[in-house]
């Protein structure tokens, strides 16, 4: 899409740096720079106040990744494309079926209810709850990584979403100021959510997180 676009050698395109080195690496075979911008901390996707503030005359297009079922902002990204001259491209996540997609969000809802100690996600803008990513409370990631390891040795399956920010990554490592994204790779964690849970795992995945919820306190 970018070479169809006509972006090229010598200009930039600014992305996210959360998840997604695929989406960088497009832009170095499309021969441009990638330019990193940080995120909204509710939606993980491209803020768009700080995809307005990395922009420079270069600056040919922005790529947005939506993020777990949850979409960017686009009123507003689109905006500011139309206002600076940018190509605005979306990449999106598979589509699943509408009943699989509502029992999704009927697990979302239970542990909405239901977990004590984790900051769960916010559910707003159609959330189809790819994945249900959680942020734990603590001092960053040893904190994070210590609840991962106790509620998988309790037999949850629970993943980290983004072990290292793209801009972290030898190959693009910037020195750049990215903190909601540097946060969020510190502290989220997605819980399971599939349609095939039954009662007793979604209760299982409950007392594992409530057991711990709590323990991990911020430190002053």
């Amino acid at each position: 899409m970018l070479r169809a676009a006509g972006v090229g050698v010598g200009d930039e395109v600014v992305v996210p740096a959360f998840g997604n080195v695929d989406v960088a690496e497009a832009v170095i075979l499309a021969g441009a720079l990638p330019v990193f911008a940080d995120i909204d901390p509710a939606t993980y996707c491209l803020d768009p106040s700080e995809v307005e503030a990395v922009v420079t005359p270069r600056t040919a297009a922005v790529v947005v990744v939506h993020r777990f079922g949850r979409r960017a902002d686009m009123e507003r990204l689109l905006d500011v494309g139309q206002r600076r001259g940018l190509l605005v491209l979306e990449q999106g996540e598979s589509e699943a079926p509408h009943e699989e997609i509502a029992q999704r969000r009927a697990r979302a809802a239970y542990l909405d209810v239901k977990l004590r100690g984790v900051r769960t996600p916010d559910g707003g803008d159609g959330h189809t709850f790819q994945q249900y990513v959680v942020r734990v409370p603590g001092n960053g990631r040893p904190d994070r990584d210590a609840f991962v390891r106790a509620v998988r040795a309790k037999g949850v399956e629970c993943q980290v979403p983004v072990q290292t920010p793209v801009h972290r990554l030898p190959e693009f490592r910037r020195f750049v100021s990215l903190p909601e994204t540097e946060r969020a790779a510190d502290e989220t964690l997605a819980l399971p959510v599939d349609a095939s849970l039954t009662k007793r795992e979604m209760q299982r995945i409950v007392s594992a997180c409530n057991a711990l919820g709590g323990l991990l306190q911020p430190a002053f």
